[in-house]
């Protein structure tokens, strides 16, 4: 599940030219889609393919309705300091985990079929709490491996603005059962990144990084 951050009514990072985030990964994550759609063994799937506005929720919603065996996030950072550069992958830290299993120990009924095929709506407390803990676990586990291929992919192309994989609770990547991870792919708050991430160049250079590393990720067996 490819999906494009932002959309609609919110823009996202604005650059200093002008430049929204929303339309730079919208047209990032079309030119993954078109080569993931080239190899046999993997399905695409855009969570928008147009301008509009998703809820954060409805993504990962979306990416379990599509069966997803690995979810992408794609977003251009930004920061107050302009001189900020580089790719960076965020995946979710074990505080984000605990506070969404929170959520849905509290709405079980609606949690059927949540962790590969485990239902825990007819378990008691403890035991969705147990199982709902190594689901959430093996999935940060299998997402910080798949996250480690992705930034070396993404080095060959762009400077890091982190060498090591990033944590944090971003709402897009708190599914307990889907790998997940989120890319900044470069700042669009920095002038020279803004101008990059506008060409198709940088934009197909990104698109190719991000499919090498998935198919990596699968030919090593890590999803």
């Amino acid at each position: 599940a490819i999906d494009p951050g932002h959309g609609g009514k919110d823009p996202g990072a604005v650059g200093k030219r002008g430049t929204k985030e929303k339309d730079i990964v919208l047209s990032i994550s079309k030119k993954l889609y078109n080569l993931l759609r080239k190899e046999k063994k993997i399905k695409p799937v855009l969570i928008r393919n147009e301008d509009r506005y998703i809820p954060l929720r409805q993504r990962i919603e979306k990416a379990r309705k599509y069966k997803a065996d690995l979810f992408i996030s794609i977003h251009a950072d930004a920061a107050k300091n302009r001189k900020a550069k580089g790719s960076s992958v965020y995946v979710l830290s074990q505080h984000g985990a605990s506070s969404e299993a929170a959520k849905w120990l509290a709405n079980k009924e609606n949690s059927a079929d949540l962790v590969g095929g485990i239902s825990i709506d007819n378990k008691d407390n403890t035991l969705a709490q147990v199982i709902l803990d190594m689901s959430q676990s093996a999935t940060i586990e299998t997402s910080l491996k798949a996250s480690r291929i992705m930034l070396r992919k993404l080095k060959k192309i762009n400077t890091l603005h982190s060498s090591r994989t990033e944590q944090a609770g971003f709402v897009v990547l708190k599914s307990p059962d889907i790998p997940s991870m989120l890319i900044e792919t470069a700042y669009l708050s920095n002038p020279k990144e803004e101008k990059k991430l506008k060409t198709n160049k940088f934009q197909n250079r990104i698109a190719k990084a991000i499919r090498d590393g998935i198919l990596e990720i699968i030919k090593k067996g890590i999803i």
